[in-house]
């Protein structure tokens, strides 16, 4: 139902209740169909509160039919929620009302299990299916690839190989369909299991099949994979083989994170192999390619390896080296004086001094008395006839004897641009009081302009 899906519950509940009572235009009929739909929308958007009112108020109408439509839907929910095992209870249900499991059931059960991480009880439903498909010779219970893969899922997760492969041998000794899903979900599993050879196995199998049947072609998660699992071991042909394939034997659009991600694998792979000079062409590569990235990711982690082991001298992401500045020194060596940041007046429309943010990414503001309110940074100018202070964020301030270090940590952490110093003992660190009179700004601007002139200096000291 339409309101289900947008959350508009209670006014579902109207509709339902006024076609209950045969108040509704056109006199529809409540069915059970009606009232699974709007459950369905219930259990989607994760409300299991609501669902189970639902199955109370028409448990009359939902029991006419005598399905385990109602009971499949209920177990899903309780997946949805943090409480998977749950749909155990929807299944002892379904027995009590006389009705039988159909597959549905069963590889909702063995879905909710592999969830909880309960993979005994799990093979435990695997058994029951296929001795119930048995007992009343009926196919339509038996496991299929939606079975199978779920197991290979949690097997994968708890990285027990051997029941990978028996799962594997029984998949390929029945008779299902074994599809393009089903060979991901058995290389996975090996994957993540550790064993390279057996999804190589896997994959070769998928590549032969896929040259009669078009539909097998794999999509480049599964490249990706096993590229991973390779560059992890450093071998650096092996993934650049692998990157090549992918482009004209993959199926469906290569999206630009897994560029970029093959891009980082070949990199990772080659830093593995002790290819130095490979991996720094790559890290050019991307560098020139990306905005940002961050230190915690692939291409982070593997960029602070090549940046070890080139030293600054060769390094692709030319690092600032800053000989006239000690960390440790008082940030006050290093300020300008407030006077000369050219302070603004808070009271100012922005159309009047736009031009000023065009040459400074922050600028510190001043009241009628001269003391500093507010920081306004460049990206933060977003309406021309407001005044500047409605866009100031509070002064950073820190007392003039803090570290250089500490300063930047500080401007790094607070992702600001500038910070206001202040005389020792007027103010704790981050405060800042009216009468309390700035020293002098500094911004992470200042660095930059400490780096030009120091290669400005080392320029003109080289000979020629």
């Amino acid at each position: 139902m339409g309101l289900g899906i947008a959350r508009r519950i209670d006014e579902a509940f109207e509709i339902l209740e006024s076609i209950e009572k045969d108040a509704s235009v056109g006199s529809p009929k409540l069915t059970p169909h009606l009232i699974c739909g709007f459950l369905n929308a219930l259990i989607e958007a994760g409300d299991m509160r609501r669902a189970n009112a639902l199955v109370a108020r028409f448990r009359q109408v939902l029991y006419k039919g005598h399905s385990v439509l109602l009971y499949n839907l209920l177990m899903k929910g309780y997946i949805k929620s943090n409480f998977p095992l749950g749909a155990l209870t929807v299944k002892d249900e379904i027995l009590r009302q006389g009705l039988k499991p159909d597959r549905l059931t069963y590889n909702t059960i063995i879905f909710a299990c592999v969830k909880a991480s309960e993979i005994d009880k799990a093979f435990r439903f695997l058994e029951d299916m296929k001795d119930e498909a048995k007992r009343g010779d009926n196919p339509e219970l038996l496991p299929d690839a939606v079975t199978y893969t779920t197991l290979l899922k949690g097997l994968g997760n708890s990285q027990d190989l051997y029941s990978v492969l028996k799962i594997v041998v029984e998949m390929k000794s029945s008779l299902i369909s074994i599809d393009r899903t089903a060979y991901t979900a058995m290389a996975d599993a090996f994957l993540a299991c550790g064993s390279i050879d057996g999804a190589l196995c896997i994959f070769g199998e998928l590549i032969k099949q896929a040259g009669s049947n078009n539909d097998l072609r794999p999509k480049p998660h599964l490249y990706l994979s096993i590229m991973r699992a390779f560059a992890s071991i450093g071998d650096f042909d092996m993934v650049k083989r692998l990157n090549k394939r992918m482009w004209p034997d993959s199926v469906g659009s290569i999206s630009s994170s897994a560029k970029q991600e093959a891009v980082e694998l070949l990199m990772e792979a080659a830093i593995n192999n002790n290819q130095i000079d490979v991996a720094r062409r790559l890290l050019r590569r991307i560098v020139n390619e990306k905005v940002y990235f961050s230190w915690t990711s692939r291409v982070g982690l593997v960029a602070l390896k090549v940046e070890t082991l080139s030293g600054f001298t060769n390094s692709p992401l030319r690092p600032h080296v800053f000989p006239q500045i000690i960390l440790n020194d008082p940030v006050e060596k290093y300020m300008i004086p407030f006077h000369e940041s050219r302070p603004l007046c808070a009271d100012l429309i922005l159309e009047n001094v736009v031009m000023r943010f065009w040459k400074d990414s922050a600028v510190p503001l001043v009241n009628d008395w001269g003391s500093c309110v507010g920081i306004v940074h460049s990206h933060d100018c977003t309406k021309m006839d407001a005044p500047l202070v409605s866009m100031a964020r509070p002064p950073l301030c820190v007392p003039a004897s803090t570290s250089l270090k500490h300063v930047i940590d500080l401007l790094l952490r607070e992702k600001s641009e500038m910070v206001v110093l202040v005389k020792n003992g007027n103010m704790y660190e981050g405060s800042y009081t009216s009468s309390s009179r700035p020293l002098g700004v500094f911004s992470l601007a200042f660095l930059s302009k400490y780096g030009a002139m120091h290669e400005t200096s080392m320029t003109s000291e080289s000979p020629g």
